[in-house]
């Protein structure tokens, strides 16, 4: 009796274990016919070209193909329009598996800020490369009588005159003044004694004389408010007239007055011979 059971129960565990295998074996079979289909192997796409495109359409153009999509990073170019894709990862038309990533570079909506820089006594070519190399534009360019010929002496952005450090969208066009030569004609020296720095350096403007050096002779807290005790050209020279009085001094437009200047107004002589000046 314990024969025969041993006999059953023997056979019934090699019939187990061989059912076991058969089994395992049509799982196996059955996982590799999948894995094609799970992974999508063998089963490839054409990337469309979605270079300048707006990003959006983009996406709904490469999703449509089964692509995922991966803004990879922005730049700005002003040539071309906000949003739009400036390139892409693949290349268009490589052939590639169904499903995998493309990355997207897109063009910025808000353009970066750059800091204006000083460009002045700069001549007009190098002043032009550098605001290439800033990401800027030349603008117009017009000239006013001064011993520096073709040197920037101002910069203008959006028609004002724009100073040093100030941020501006990348791109911005600044146009300048530049110095023609002396040229111009000989005026009378201005008096600028008893002007403060501001009221001289706005009369000067309108007869197209330059400030030069700017000295100050005692403790200036605010230059621009500073009074001005002295000039040089002085209005008067040395040399006498047919009259006996000093003969004035002249002064050729585009050149410059340098000046000295004080916290504390000047006291004017009122008798002395003064060359009148509209101020």
């Amino acid at each position: 009796m314990s024969n025969l059971v041993k006999r059953i129960t023997g056979k019934s565990i090699w019939v187990n274990i061989l059912a076991a295998i058969g089994i395992l074996v049509v799982l196996l079979i059955l996982f590799f016919s999948s894995l094609g289909w799970l992974t999508g192997y063998g089963k490839v796409e054409k990337v469309p070209s979605v270079t300048g495109q707006n990003v959006l359409a983009a996406q709904q153009i490469l999703q449509a193909k089964g692509f995922d999509v991966v803004i990879q990073d922005s730049l700005y170019i002003d040539s071309i329009p906000k949003q739009a894709v400036i390139r892409q990862s693949p290349e268009a038309d490589a052939t590639v598996k169904s499903g995998r990533a493309v990355y997207l570079t897109v063009n910025r909506s808000i353009p970066p800020q750059v800091e204006m820089p000083n460009m002045a006594g700069f001549s007009i070519r190098s002043a032009e490369m550098y605001l290439r190399s800033l990401g800027l534009k030349l603008g117009e360019v017009t000239y006013k009588p001064d011993i520096a010929r073709n040197s920037v002496l101002e910069q203008y952005y959006n028609g004002a005159q724009i100073t040093a450090g100030t941020k501006i969208p990348l791109g911005s066009t600044i146009s300048f003044v530049l110095g023609s030569g002396v040229g111009g004609s000989d005026i009378p020296v201005p008096d600028l004694v008893g002007m403060t720095l501001l009221e001289a350096r706005t009369y000067l403007a309108t007869v197209n004389v330059n400030i030069g050096s700017i000295v100050a002779t005692d403790a200036v807290k605010d230059s621009a408010a500073a009074f001005i005790v002295k000039q040089s050209p002085t209005v008067l020279s040395d040399v006498l007239g047919p009259t006996g009085q000093k003969v004035p001094n002249k002064i050729r437009q585009g050149q410059v007055m340098d000046i000295y200047i004080s916290s504390i107004a000047p006291v004017r002589d009122s008798t002395a011979a003064q060359t009148p000046v509209n101020h």
